[in-house]
């Protein structure tokens, strides 16, 4: 028989593998900012064991976008990759520190890169060819 949780995790998985090159960004982005958000919580409750799960998951996926971001087909890139380099290092000392401030300043500057690739994935944007 089949439970919720397996449901859920089929589903999930299904999505990934037909998921746009775009859509993929957005949704780690979802999961990105939901790791902030989760840390922050984390944060504000003394929860150090969660905290810093999301912490440590969140680095992992900007690490991610760093490491895949070619920016010899994007002047800015370059830009972009230091971003991610601040955003990460913010992490780390918001982990070490249990800072929740750092947090939510890489959040507030993430945010709005999140928007922007929604938007792009939802015109369908993506400079594929």
């Amino acid at each position: 028989m089949t439970t919720q949780a397996q449901l859920r995790n089929r589903y999930a998985r299904e999505a990934v593998t037909t998921a746009s090159p775009a859509k993929l960004v957005t949704m780690l982005y979802d999961r990105l900012l939901k790791d902030l958000h989760d840390a922050e919580t984390g944060l504000g409750a003394h929860d150090v064991p969660k905290s810093h799960a999301c912490l440590t998951h969140a680095q992992d996926i900007l690490w991610e976008f760093h490491s895949t971001l070619d920016t010899s087909v994007w002047a800015e890139g370059e830009n972009l990759k230091r971003i991610y380099e601040w955003a990460i290092d913010m992490l780390v000392q918001a982990n070490l520190e249990k800072n929740i401030r750092r947090v939510v300043d890489v959040r507030e500057v993430l945010e709005p890169l999140a928007a922007a690739w929604h938007e792009v994935a939802d015109q369908g944007i993506t400079g594929e060819r």
